[in-house]
């Protein structure tokens, strides 16, 4: 998770917009914002869409299932699907 804290603050700075912003647009406070940012509390879909929305990007630009795998196990299942997918000419959606 600790990946996605930076993605985010690294997309958020690029853009050029603060943390006092992306609190407000979240309807949160600027250190519960901050605590996001700093992996100190777990992103879970509602919060990844909220800042996708704000950022105007998708949510796996943020964060993906690949990211959240420290022990390869989610790494494993992501590539079977993906496989899975394409060896039954599934469209993958874009936000895989």
């Amino acid at each position: 998770m600790e990946l996605c804290g930076k993605n985010i603050r690294k997309i958020r700075r690029d853009r050029d917009l603060t943390q006092e912003y992306m609190a407000f647009e979240m309807g949160i406070s600027q250190k519960a914002y901050s605590d996001i940012e700093n992996s100190k509390v777990k992103i879970n879909l509602e919060i990844l869409n909220k800042i996708s929305a704000i950022l105007s990007i998708k949510p796996s630009e943020v964060c993906s299932i690949a990211d959240q795998c420290g022990d390869g196990v989610y790494k494993t299942k992501y590539e079977e699907l993906i496989g899975y997918l394409n060896k039954h000419n599934i469209n993958i959606p874009s936000e895989l």
